[in-house]
């Protein structure tokens, strides 16, 4: 990493049903994150965390869209534009933003920060989910389960451009991880011209394999890649402290190894974030500390 990084911490917690995942920035701080990046040789900045309203104090159902449910709509907007503000003043300023969620709706407001003015932008998505439910789809409302549908401008998010990100393509979008869809969002994936790796896939083709291909799928035509890792794309035993987790993820070792390959495209790579991580629900800090190891082999650390 030749740039660098300034740390941006998103605090919400808006987008999921459980509390907690609000202190995962802090969290993933404690767990030294400036420490692994400093070890590296990467000069790193804190650039704070952003404000985020605590959802006592609002209604989840003040401002619905038409035909479907999605809660703290207004207030995730807020945040999103904000985060979309703080990403992209990072980037004018020559340097390589890193976000730590909170829950994944903030990712709409990370791929639009990313999205520079007439260029495209690839996604690479490691979750355990699809994301791509839509307020006519979802079983929750929580927008967390939203955020790669909102970005592509799925169901009624086609209108909303605080959501929508035309900068990126669904031909430039890839599932890494897959196996717990929903029913309607499963429709969606298959209808889409997203890449999706389901474990399935993972298992019978290895994690080498299918994230070299995810990362070139990505990177195929366009500027530059944006990397979302959700840490319930490990499995439980691995990263305990998230607040869906699901068995049957990747390992410890394959985790890094992923990271590793996307370390490799760091002359593309313009954003990541780091999110679902749920201090309440993990176990001494192990999942924070977690993500700040990968986060390191992210940005080059390697064991020879």
């Amino acid at each position: 990493m030749d740039r660098t990084v300034r740390v941006l911490g998103v605090p919400m917690d808006l987008g999921a049903d459980r509390r907690g995942v609000d202190m995962g920035p802090s969290a993933i701080r404690y767990g030294g994150l400036a420490e692994q990046l400093d070890g590296l040789g990467v000069d790193c900045t804190d650039g704070g965390d952003l404000a985020v309203p605590r959802p006592e104090a609002r209604d989840p159902d003040a401002d619905q869209p038409r035909g479907g449910r999605a809660k703290f709509r207004r207030e995730t907007r807020e945040v999103c534009e904000d985060v979309r503000t703080a990403v992209s003043g990072t980037i004018d300023d020559g340097e390589f933003p890193l976000v730590l969620g909170g829950d994944h709706s903030i990712a709409i407001g990370t791929v639009a920060g990313a999205a520079e003015p007439d260029e495209s932008l690839g996604v690479v998505w490691f979750d355990a989910h699809g994301d791509f439910n839509t307020p006519q789809t979802t079983p929750s409302g929580n927008i967390h389960g939203m955020s790669l549908a909102a970005i592509l401008g799925k169901g009624s998010f086609a209108d909303e451009s605080w959501a929508h990100t035309p900068a990126v393509s669904e031909e430039n979008v890839v599932l890494v991880g897959l196996r717990n869809l929903d029913e309607g969002e499963r429709r969606l994936v298959r209808e889409s011209d997203v890449t999706a790796y389901s474990m399935s896939d993972v298992d019978a083709r290895s994690v080498p394999e299918v994230v070299e291909e995810a990362l070139g799928i990505a990177a195929d035509g366009t500027d530059a890649i944006h990397v979302s890792l959700d840490m319930d794309w490990l499995d439980p035993t691995e990263a305990p402290g998230v607040g869906t987790p699901v068995r049957g993820g990747v390992s410890y070792r394959e985790a890094h190894v992923a990271m590793e390959y996307v370390a490799e495209r760091h002359d593309k790579l313009r954003t990541m974030e780091l999110v679902e991580v749920n201090p309440i629900l993990d176990d001494h800090n192990q999942t924070a500390e977690l993500a700040c190891e990968l986060a390191a082999s992210a940005f080059g650390k390697r064991i020879l």
